[in-house]
């Protein structure tokens, strides 16, 4: 498997640390995430100076808070500096993301999800020069003079985050991987995201398996197997607070955690939120438990994905327990 490793460090400092220590323990790719107060390109650019091998990229940034061109133009430079590492994650993140914080309109996600890949397949193309036009239902771009010398490369790998359906479609309809989100269940994965993957290929013509499925797969290792799980519980239950990902809860004939989440969550009761986790929804989601315990839950992933994303759970566990499990997964997932 190629173990890739979320970034969670804290800090960007403590990121591009991360970031060279994950290199140097043998994993394969590390990934930045992108939130309100975290920016998803600025970190890869010293993790691409720091580095020499490891594959780096987006896990996720906004797709829809800037231009195209932006996202193009940072992903070349991105795999220039890293002589042809990167790999372009983008998300359409939620209504309430895009409108709340960003103060950005939000509409029809999954179509311009694919309008916005088709333009960057657009820009890459186009890099030697001869400039780039382009006229869809979302965008016009018009750039007579479109060159970009230096490239590393002709192509960036473009992964995508998909929860629901119609995600999962636009993402096998273009995309070379789709990034699982870190609530999705095994399950999930099993009865929908992969067969949605397969048929949106089928149907545009692609191969099987164009669009690989790279999962965030929540990992929490600590020598107490009771604080692993109640870490893993309070990180859980903190998604489960958005109703979006509540198809996946339906699925399992769960929708009550959901609604016990939401409930927590208004009464800013982090304690509860974790209650609300039953242990068998942690079994289909994490890794969480001992060292000794945790090689073989990852093997459960091999059927799944050749490319697992450790992404260690931080919402209301102690900076000291974050710190332990990241050298736990470094320890015990490095080659």
């Amino acid at each position: 498997m190629k173990i890739g490793l979320i970034l969670v460090g804290g800090s960007v400092r403590a990121d591009v640390d991360l970031a060279v220590r994950a290199e140097a323990a043998g994993l394969d790719s590390v990934f930045t995430i992108e939130f309100f107060n975290r920016h998803g390109y600025v970190p890869l650019g010293a993790i691409a100076q720091a580095t020499s091998r490891i594959r780096l990229g987006t896990g996720i940034a906004n797709a829809f808070t800037r231009s195209p061109l932006l996202h193009a133009s940072a992903a070349i430079d991105l795999d220039e500096l890293s002589e042809g590492r990167m790999i372009l994650g983008l998300g359409s993140a939620t209504r309430r993301m895009n409108q709340d914080w960003f103060d950005v309109p939000f509409s029809a996600p999954a179509p311009r999800m694919v309008e916005l890949i088709q333009i960057l397949r657009a820009a890459f193309a186009a890099q030697k020069g001869g400039g780039l036009r382009w006229e869809g239902k979302h965008w016009n771009l018009h750039v007579p003079m479109y060159a970009r010398p230096g490239a590393a490369r002709d192509t960036i790998p473009i992964w995508i985050a998909a929860v629901n359906r119609g995600m999962i479609a636009a993402a096998g309809t273009t995309a070379d991987g789709l990034v699982g989100h870190p609530i999705a269940t095994r399950r999930w994965h099993r009865e929908v995201t992969l067969p949605g993957l397969r048929a949106a290929e089928e149907k545009a013509g692609r191969e099987s398996g164009a669009c690989r499925l790279a999962p965030y797969v929540m990992t929490s290792i600590q020598e107490n197997r009771d604080d692993a799980v109640r870490d893993a519980k309070s990180q859980i239950g903190f998604y489960y607070t958005t109703a979006l990902y509540h198809s996946i809860l339906d699925h399992h004939g769960m929708r009550e955690v959901g609604q016990a989440c939401r409930a927590a969550f208004k009464r800013m009761d982090l304690g509860a939120l974790a209650d609300a986790i039953p242990d068998e929804l942690v079994d289909e989601i994490a890794i969480a438990g001992t060292p000794d315990e945790a090689r073989d839950r990852l093997a459960q992933w091999k059927d799944l994905t050749e490319e697992p994303l450790l992404y260690a759970p931080a919402v209301g566990v102690p900076p000291e327990r974050l710190r332990a499990n990241l050298d736990a997964m470094l320890d015990l997932f490095g080659s």
